[in-house]
């Protein structure tokens, strides 16, 4: 019997569920709180921008969003989280050494970017987080990354087997 992570329910099957950007093993029950996860099989040859189903019938009562049934073969749901790159912690860090690196002071960045030069001195205090528009342009300018690498943070957040909290455990669920 597995444990349903976000409820702690002993339950003889879960499902792999996206629960605001986090893949969690769930009952089903607890399931309706996010996406289900589909795990491409290697057979098949579609891709994620893929438009057809490949049970070549109309799929349109498949893809409605009432059910957590999941089983109808339906298109997954996207999550907010799937398109999200993290910004990196040292962000700040980056910035000021970049501009630095180049020899230039933050009113030139900030002219060169068409932004403020008040911007720039808040994102390299650390005080605000660049909007999308405005860390590509840095990213372009400075030759620089601000987006989170993979690999080393994730090795923090393998099972452990001592660790039998669940979310259910922290979380208290308002009764309707």
């Amino acid at each position: 019997m597995a444990q349903c992570e976000m409820c702690g329910a002993e339950k003889s099957s879960l499902t792999t569920t996206k629960v605001e950007g986090a893949e969690l093993e769930l009952c089903d029950d607890c399931a309706d709180f996010g996406t289900e996860v589909k795990t491409e099989s290697t057979s098949s040859a579609s891709t994620k921008y893929s438009a057809s189903s490949s049970s070549g019938g109309s799929s349109s009562s498949s893809s409605s969003s009432g059910g957590s049934g999941g089983s109808s073969g339906g298109r997954r749901r996207r999550d907010m989280f799937d398109q999200m790159d993290e910004i990196a912690s040292d962000y700040d860090e980056r910035i000021r050494a970049a501009r630095e690196h180049d020899g230039l002071s933050r009113e030139d960045l900030a002219k060169e970017l068409n932004e403020k030069a008040s911007l720039i001195g808040k994102l390299e205090r650390g005080d605000i987080l660049p909007s999308d528009d405005v860390k590509a342009k840095l990213e372009k300018r400075l030759g620089i990354s601000l987006s989170e690498g993979s690999g080393d943070d994730d090795a923090s957040w393998d099972s452990d087997s001592s660790m039998t909290q669940t979310l259910g455990d922290v979380v208290e669920r308002k009764s309707e």
